[in-house]
């Protein structure tokens, strides 16, 4: 599957209508974004269950912002409306797998119960 671009027009509908979505967080100019993303496309390739997502800083600040994005590249992982990870770095394709597979292994019912009593 190929990456999505996200931009705060479809950012909700993307999110709504998708169980799990990971966020790549770049710009253009960003030498270590444009590294990491063959790494992010072939991995987005593994798992059609996903939504891919790229968001261009330069062009969607307010998402960037919405996000906290202080450094690129930047991932989020955001599973049933909720996100449980952002993190900047680009990651190799093993640990990029890794964390695919603790986003999967989360509950998220235990998630959202937990932060109800919180």
């Amino acid at each position: 599957m190929s990456t999505v671009e996200l931009t705060a027009a479809n950012f909700d509908q993307v999110v709504s209508e998708n169980d799990f979505v990971i966020i790549d967080f770049w710009a253009g100019w960003c030498v270590p974004c444009r590294q990491f993303a063959p790494t992010y496309e072939k991995v987005s390739g593994n798992h059609d269950d996903i939504v891919f997502a790229s968001v261009d800083t330069e062009a969607e600040q307010q998402l960037a912002a919405a996000f906290d994005v202080r450094s690129i590249p930047t991932l989020a992982v955001i599973r049933d409306k909720t996100v449980i990870y952002a993190q900047p770095g680009a990651l190799p394709e093993k640990t990029l797998e890794d964390l695919i597979q603790q986003a999967r292994d989360i509950d998220m019912d235990k998630l959202k119960e937990e932060a109800q009593e919180a």
